[in-house]
């Protein structure tokens, strides 16, 4: 990127720092916005001069105002230029180059080790399964996510440990991820296998790869039996799915009849304003910062977790923010916020499933495991649950009294 904006009029990079310096050392933030502004208004001249600036200043391996430079840069260089889809695969297969079922592995069972970022979804979805199938000795969970099955161990241990007699428990793992490679989804078949023997749960574990969009899912391609309790589990999923395609794909999710649909989504909304660079600039950079606020205080610095996890992070903002509606194939960043998502489940026929006292319990006790900063929040801050065909449905995992994840359940 150097030699492409080393031509504009020289700038004093300290001169921006003294300024930042003077408005809190906040000057990442500061800079961005006039680029993005910049880049709303076509001032190419201006959006030379930022670009310039923010690549002397930015680094990935600085601190917290060079890192956040460093990459939004990328994107706005991207939406300025229209290189963003581009730019985007190539990074994309630099990434699946060095991807591997234990770097994978090892980097999700860390992140959840030290954040609950991942861990509140899952501890709040199985909860709400184990309520609503209760008693039954059949159980078919659907799995619609790319955690690579670490929220189930926990599940079949509840599951090992009921009073009444252990059910017969079926898996089915629905792959829309294109980095969900066959020979990551036979290590993790073989993995739950073995754990399912050592707590005695009969087990089932099915794979459903190849589909172009989750509305091709029915009854039969997942192989749903009349005697089956059905639960269909959705974790980061739903973004990946095409707005207008969203109430299909829930009335799909209907038709199968379950007794519980369970949703857990990052609290951000970069759909609605999508056609408002400036807007959608800003709740990416609000949302962004949190996340790479937690990932500082949650890592050691020299942390080649925490790098990675900033690299993937990098690559989503440039998803949202530098190739538009380009990017496809199961692999966009459309996110919605709980009250909007709360909607759609209500007029695709579903009514909220409220999580039990344990459920609810079992999250407060897993947010002490961790740091200071993360509590549970029954709803968005300046949200009116007043009336019930515009609440939210769920909890909130907060982090510094800001929202950032929502999990519910759902009933048909």
């Amino acid at each position: 990127m150097q030699s492409n904006v080393s031509r504009s009029p020289p700038l004093d990079p300290t001169a921006a720092e003294g300024s930042a310096d003077r408005d809190g050392g906040k000057w990442a933030e500061r800079l961005l916005r006039e680029c993005a502004g910049a880049i709303s208004e076509k001032d190419s001249a201006k959006i030379h001069q930022l670009l310039w600036m923010l690549n002397e200043l930015a680094s990935p391996y600085g601190d917290c105002d060079q890192k956040l430079a460093a990459h939004f840069l990328q994107a706005l260089f991207c939406k300025a230029t229209e290189t963003g889809p581009k730019c985007y695969k190539t990074l994309l297969s630099v990434s699946e180059k060095s991807h591997s079922f234990d770097s994978a592995r090892k980097l999700i069972l860390k992140f959840q080790e030290v954040s609950p970022w991942t861990t509140f979804g899952h501890v709040a979805s199985n909860g709400a399964i184990l309520e609503a199938l209760d008693g039954e000795t059949k159980l078919h969970i659907i799995d619609i996510s790319n955690t690579f099955c670490t929220q189930w161990p926990t599940l079949l241990e509840a599951l090992a440990t009921r009073n009444d007699e252990t059910p017969h428990l079926k898996l089915t793992v629905v792959v829309t991820a294109a980095t969900v490679v066959k020979s990551f989804m036979k290590e993790i078949a073989q993995r739950m296998e073995k754990f399912a023997r050592l707590m005695g749960v009969p087990f089932e574990f099915n794979v459903v790869s190849g589909l172009t969009h989750l509305g091709e899912i029915t009854k039969d391609v997942l192989n749903v039996r009349d005697d089956e309790s059905v639960a269909i589990n959705c974790i980061g999923a739903l973004r990946r799915v095409a707005v207008e395609e969203r109430g299909e794909i829930l009335r799909t999710f209907r038709s199968l009849r379950p007794k519980v649909v369970t949703v857990v989504e990052e609290d951000a909304d970069f759909t609605h304003n999508r056609d408002d660079f400036v807007k959608c600039f800003e709740e990416c950079l609000r949302f962004y910062t949190l996340y790479l606020e937690m990932l500082a205080e949650s890592f050691p610095a020299t942390s080649n977790e925490r790098l990675m996890l900033e690299r993937e992070c990098s690559r989503s903002i440039l998803r949202v923010l530098g190739c538009d509606e380009q990017i496809s194939d199961g692999d966009s960043e459309n996110r919605e916020r709980g009250i909007q998502w709360s909607e759609k489940l209500r007029d695709a026929g579903f009514s909220p499933f409220t999580l039990n006292d344990d459920a609810v319990d079992d999250v407060k006790a897993l947010l002490k495991r961790y740091k200071g900063g993360w509590a549970l929040q029954q709803q968005a801050a300046g949200e009116d649950n007043t009336t019930s065909s515009s609440s939210t449905s769920g909890i909130y995992l907060t982090w510094k009294d800001e929202p950032v994840v929502w999990a519910s359940a759902w009933k048909p």
